[in-house]
């Protein structure tokens, strides 16, 4: 291993929610049994390459400010080796156990398509030899489809069937990386896969391409036999005006239209479920309620402005009402917690990011933790089923399963004399009742 901006940190460990030291895990204890299995295997933190690795904190009124020593000049795969190997020093220092990476993060682009492949499988090749000295392993795979201009109209949606091609070659080639190196997800993220104007917009054409598109890639899971899911991330906007997955509803629509409902599930992200004008719990019990709850992309939005900041998460409220429906939604299995998340451009110091992601992770595991003291002590689960208690009476469920017709659904209300009254919804009991015990050190 060659030596790198982080090989000086030691490794954080948990020290408990009295530590003072500023690298240490004061509520994320791996290793703690909660809800019957160990804090790290609910949780399942994973770094997202992209943003702690390949991202140089430009954004659109500056230059970049993270100056790492794989941006310097130099042969583009020795390169893209010093930051593997940085990547994994930095999976050892904060000591979770997974990442995440698109292909254009690890591996340079070519000329010609091949040439873009033979890349990416030659530092495929080297992050195998790096997989087998570290502990960290692989969540998800996906494809970069939205940065090179090739993909400005689109990716599985271009007018251009030659993009589609390229897409298609590429998606299989991740695909076949991601099986190899382990992961348990692979990802399909749309991020161009929209329009600016239907002034030169087929939209039936360019959803069929992309149904297509979807089917071909569960077509490939399951002839190279990957167990892992695949899983689609809704995003409302930016960079189109109109995005294809705007939002959880909106891919379980799509899902059902190609019948791809039963085989592609969501990756849900937090700062995207703001910009469609919703809460991250929102989006995760939507897909819970709708059958395709997969995986997490961690981070935080800015409310006063319109764009994806991917900020580290630090809304304990928030992130506990997420973590309670993520319990609900059956938890994450195969998914995890990605940290989609960035440093600022003024925090551009190896130390920045490592501080980052130690309080994404406690506060990820506070939230939890809060979770499932909230499910143990059964109170709030006992108000929403008292509200809902109606529904378990024969004539209720009977309406529900369809065996009674509007018309005898009528005259059983006729006969029953039936007047409805006001119910409290106890809102502000609720909002007292989470306040107490979300916001206490008794954990």
């Amino acid at each position: 291993m060659s030596e790198t901006i982080f090989s000086s940190f030691e490794t954080v460990t948990y020290e408990g929610p009295s530590s003072e030291k500023a690298l240490a895990y004061r509520w994320y204890d791996a290793d703690r049994v909660v809800l019957g299995k160990p804090l790290k295997d609910h949780l399942r933190f994973a770094v997202a390459y992209w943003h702690s690795l390949a991202m140089r904190g430009g954004d659109p009124f500056g230059s970049a400010t993270l100056q790492r020593p794989w941006f310097a000049a130099g042969d583009p795969i020795a390169q893209a080796k010093v930051q593997a190997d940085a990547a994994f020093e930095l999976f050892r220092v904060i000591g979770l156990p997974f990442f995440c990476f698109h292909d254009a993060d690890i591996a340079p682009g070519g000329e010609t398509l091949a040439e873009t492949l033979k890349n990416f499988h030659t530092m495929v090749d080297y992050f195998e030899e790096k997989m087998s000295k570290y502990s960290t392993k692989l969540l998800w795979g996906t494809a970069n489809l939205f940065s090179h201009p090739r993909f400005m109209a689109g990716a599985s949606t271009n007018p251009d069937p030659e993009v589609f091609a390229w897409c298609a070659a590429t998606v299989k080639n991740c695909m076949d990386a991601t099986k190899r190196l382990g992961g348990s997800n692979y990802v399909l993220w749309g991020g161009r896969e929209g329009y600016e104007t239907l002034l030169n917009t087929n939209m039936k054409q360019e959803l069929d391409q992309m149904g297509r598109f979807m089917n071909l890639v569960v077509e490939y899971k399951h002839k190279i036999g990957f167990e892992g899911q695949i899983l689609i991330e809704p995003k409302p906007k930016e960079p189109t005006t109109h995005q294809y997955d705007f939002d959880v509803a909106t891919v379980y629509s799509f899902l059902k239209r190609y019948g791809l409902e039963k085989e592609i599930r969501v990756n849900i992200e937090a700062n995207h479920a703001m910009l469609a004008g919703h809460t991250f719990e929102h989006e995760i019990s939507t897909a819970g309620a709708l059958g395709i709850f997969g995986s997490l992309d961690i981070n935080r939005g800015d409310a006063l402005l319109g764009w994806d900041t991917d900020q580290f998460p630090n809304e304990l409220w928030a992130m506990t009402m997420s973590m309670y429906h993520v319990i609900k939604a059956g938890g994450l299995t195969k998914g995890g917690c990605n940290f989609d998340a960035k440093v600022r451009r003024q925090s551009f110091t190896a130390e920045d990011m490592v501080h980052a992601h130690v309080g994404g992770a406690d506060l990820c595991a506070r939230a939890f933790l809060t979770a499932a003291k909230l499910i143990e002590d059964g109170r709030y689960d006992a108000i929403l089923a008292e509200r809902y208690a109606g529904w378990k009476s024969p004539e209720a469920v009977a309406m529900l399963e369809g065996k009674v017709s509007l018309d005898q659904i009528e005259a059983a209300a006729l006969k029953n004399g039936i007047n409805p009254q006001p119910r409290s919804g106890k809102q502000e009991q609720i909002e007292n009742l989470l306040a107490r015990l979300i916001y206490t050190d008794a954990l």
